[in-house]
């Protein structure tokens, strides 16, 4: 029947967001079915009608978070520099991670940097290859077009988007293991400013830099 049909996907739906909070707070290891379920406010039993394990969950949790994340909108964005710095700025969701702790691209696998399972591993990996290749083709279209201060040469692009995202992971998983403070906010602040250099743009030319994390490109 239509109405169960709609039901069932309602529910799935419930747990599919319950375990994206919880996977991006805690990581896989560190979070039950029981946990999950609880905070979906379903009984334990009814999880298997939608997912065969929590292996299968975790995978859905992290392609819920890639498709729906602000950066898979922001890359479709125009040809800019401010679209590109919001890109990577929102792409590990440093701004998020301070005021609000919402789920952001990729950050249901900050946990699970070191992980020993090979599937987690994999994901991992994917999504570093597909970031990479979306700074990458985000840095030659704009140096290409002159609007950054550097060739588009393959080689220097590469070392750039790697320095990026070194630059985002290693800083949200230092300042994710903080407990709070001023030096959490100065750990990713030390990180966009770099992030700026490696661009070639001075932090002087951006209404309010980074910090502004509401305005323009930044938004929802």
């Amino acid at each position: 029947m239509p109405y169960s049909t709609n039901r069932k996907e309602k529910s799935r739906e419930r747990i599919l967001r319950s375990a994206i909070e919880l996977f991006s707070r805690h990581g896989f290891e560190k979070v039950s079915l029981g946990q999950i379920m609880k905070l979906a406010k379903m009984t334990h039993g009814a999880f298997y009608a939608h997912f065969a394990s929590k292996e299968a969950l975790y995978r859905a949790s992290v392609r819920e978070t890639l498709e729906n994340s602000r950066a898979a909108r922001l890359v479709k964005g125009p040809l800019s520099v401010k679209h590109l710095t919001a890109l990577v700025a929102n792409c590990w969701n440093l701004q998020e991670l301070e005021r609000r702790h919402k789920p952001g691209p990729e950050s249901v696998l900050f946990n699970e940097i070191g992980n020993d399972s090979v599937e987690i591993r994999t994901l991992f990996e994917a999504s570093y290859w597909r970031t990479k290749k979306m700074l990458e083709t985000r840095l030659i279209a704009l140096s290409r077009l002159k609007k950054l201060p550097f060739e588009s040469d393959r080689d220097i692009v590469a070392n750039k988007s790697r320095s990026i995202l070194a630059l985002l992971v290693g800083a949200v998983a230092i300042a994710k293991s903080l407990p709070g403070g001023q030096e959490r906010q100065n750990i990713l602040d030390a990180a966009q400013r770099n992030i700026l250099q490696i661009l070639g743009v001075k932090e002087s030319e951006w209404e309010g830099g980074f910090g502004n994390a509401e305005a323009g490109a930044f938004s929802n």
